[in-house]
């Protein structure tokens, strides 16, 4: 399958399933086109080799999208600046001790409980998996992804502070995530090599604070070429420069990408867009990146749901993948309740906000995609479908309920 036929059919099957989902189910656009793929691949295995041309072409796409490096060297940069852009910097620096705690020492409590826990549950499942690998998939399922439970939580109208940690703490917490799961898969590839404790923490300086540093710049250099002129074209053509030319430049230095984009948005999204540009052009860079967004996220859930035509199906491990979704909650809980404890002693927080914290941490599509970077020694069919199981309950059963839940902790207040 070419490159054409790839893209047509994506296109064609994402604006199908939005289409449906947006006149008969009316689910968050996002969740509705992830289940009507999902059901769809579903469907489709239990149709096994039928010549059906439908069938045929999703399982072709399937096979021939490299989701992992789509998303990750491609779509990841994109989504992340176009969530960053449309963050108020203001209520951020207000936030910023909540969002720094929980992206950081959050991420690395749930990589840690995470881990431990799934190689107790490993054990009892007499399962050999050496620890540093279940550390892996600790770092690899512990981001929260802010895309399908930003637009219930509005519609929740829970606080705005709220609103700005969870939308904070995702976005830093994919890049540090990344980050912390390169130098743990560092660790795990030189077993018994000469790959030190000082080598892993200049890799995480390295690319945690050269990602953000980088980010500051491409931020500020955009800015100064906004600035200089005044047409909306031209200006959102630099802004996909800065994007696409970033995130290579960044893969190049060996420096964090999401990290990067992230800062670069911030900026774009609140220097530039109040002293670089005309109104006209902030309505069209606004409405730009927006569609970006939906349009990548309507494929993005799309690809998820074809995941399931070619995950390898094994009973024992879906078990084990069932049980870790509650190990995931439980870390998730454990992670966001510590930060916040510390932070109460001096910060105040909005009632219920562990919970709403904790039940809107959903998993997305990062965490499939660091899960197919695996290579086959590092346990990846397992983990593959563990991480698969807990996406799709993350996405499908919190992200439809986060909303209820949240109305229903405030009429309780």
């Amino acid at each position: 399958m070419d490159t054409r036929e790839i893209i047509t059919i994506t296109i064609v099957l994402a604006a199908a399933f939005a289409y449906i989902n947006h006149r008969i189910i009316k689910w968050p656009p996002t969740i509705g086109i992830m289940a009507l793929s999902l059901i769809s691949s579903i469907a489709l295995v239990f149709l096994g080799n039928s010549r059906w041309l439908l069938s045929t072409k999703a399982l072709q796409l399937a096979n021939s999208v490299d989701f992992q490096d789509v998303l990750m060297n491609f779509m990841l940069s994109f989504l992340l600046f176009a969530g960053a852009i449309h963050i108020d910097a203001g209520k951020l620096k207000r936030e910023r001790w909540p969002v720094l705690l929980l992206a950081t020492i959050g991420i690395l409590i749930s990589t840690f409980v995470v881990g431990g826990l799934t190689w107790v549950l490993f054990t009892l499942f007499h399962i050999s998996v050496p620890f540093i690998y279940c550390l892996l998939f600790g770092s690899l399922i512990s981001p929260t992804d802010p895309i399908a439970v930003m637009g219930i939580l509005k519609e929740a109208k829970i606080p705005s502070s709220l609103e700005v940690k969870i939308a904070g703490e995702s976005l830093f917490n994919d890049g540090v995530a990344v980050v912390i799961f390169i130098s743990i898969a560092q660790i795990a590839r030189s077993a018994g090599g000469n790959f030190t404790a000082m080598d892993i923490g200049r890799l995480f300086l390295q690319e945690a604070i050269g990602g953000l540093i980088f980010g500051a710049l491409l931020g500020y250099i955009g800015f100064l070429a906004l600035r200089s002129i005044d047409d909306y074209k031209v200006e959102v053509l630099i802004t996909l420069a800065i994007v696409m030319g970033g995130y290579t430049l960044a893969s190049h230095l060996h420096i964090s990408g999401p990290l990067a984009m992230v800062v670069a948005g911030i900026i774009t999204g609140n220097k530039s867009k109040e002293l670089g540009m005309s109104d006209q052009t902030r309505d069209y860079l606004g409405k730009f990146w927006h569609l970006v967004d939906e349009i990548l996220n309507a494929v993005l859930f799309l690809f998820i749901g074809l995941e399931m035509l070619i995950i390898k199906i094994n009973p024992t491990v879906m078990l084990i993948g069932a049980i870790s979704i509650v190990t995931v909650l439980l870390a998730r809980w454990i992670s966001v309740i510590i930060p916040v404890s510390l932070l109460k002693l001096k910060i105040k927080f909005e009632n219920n906000a562990v919970t709403i914290l904790t039940w809107g941490g959903l998993r997305g599509g990062i965490s499939v995609a660091l899960a197919l970077s695996l290579s086959s020694n590092m346990y990846r069919d397992e983990f593959v479908l563990i991480t698969y199981i807990i996406v799709v309950f993350s996405i499908l059963v919190q992200g439809l309920t986060i909303g209820k839940l949240a109305k229903k902790l405030q009429t309780r207040d």
